[in-house]
């Protein structure tokens, strides 16, 4: 709480849930995009992870850890580059609503994301509605690198990968 006669007594001193009004937390970063496809096929090509370095622009490579189709304790090794270097991490998907949610975590390295997808149906489920929000666990050099590399670098290139996932499924639609 804020102490009286500072520059926070403007602020609002209730207590949120998870750190902001929305529910999230102060550092988790959100984007929402609207998509000319039905939520079964924006779901469909989102959660497959050979589609990820097609969207996004830090994947080198995605590929899943045993059988698929992707389920509630499926695992992913997926590459990311940021900046010169590439990191490599294992994410497990921990929640899945087809074709509303689902929820991926990473489960080892410095820096382990926290991935979760919302898609809403528009005009009868002609069109979805996406928001990914990301966060980060960060353990050993991650604890550097996250505030200083990472969530700079996240928090610049996912309003472009969304731009990039809306014209990879648009295109395919035409």
């Amino acid at each position: 709480m804020a102490k009286r006669g500072t520059k926070w007594d403007h602020l609002d001193e209730r207590p949120m849930k998870g750190g902001t009004p929305e529910g999230g937390t102060m550092s988790e970063i959100r984007e929402t995009i609207d998509i000319s496809r039905r939520p079964e096929e924006v779901f469909s090509y989102v959660t497959d992870p050979s589609h990820l370095p097609e969207w996004q622009e830090s994947a080198v490579s995605a590929q899943p850890l045993g059988d698929t189709p992707m389920a509630v304790g499926s695992k992913v090794a997926v590459t990311r580059r940021v900046g010169k270097r590439e990191f490599p991490m294992t994410m497990q998907i921990t929640e899945m609503d087809p074709p509303r949610y689902w929820h991926m975590k990473g489960i080892d390295g410095p820096v382990r994301g926290d991935v979760r997808g919302t898609i809403e149906p528009l005009e009868g489920g002609t069109r979805s509605r996406l928001t990914l929000a990301l966060d980060f666990e960060s353990h050993g050099i991650g604890k550097v690198l996250v505030p200083l590399v990472v969530r700079p670098h996240a928090r610049k290139e996912m309003p472009k990968n969304e731009q990039r996932l809306k014209g990879l499924l648009e295109r395919t639609a035409a």
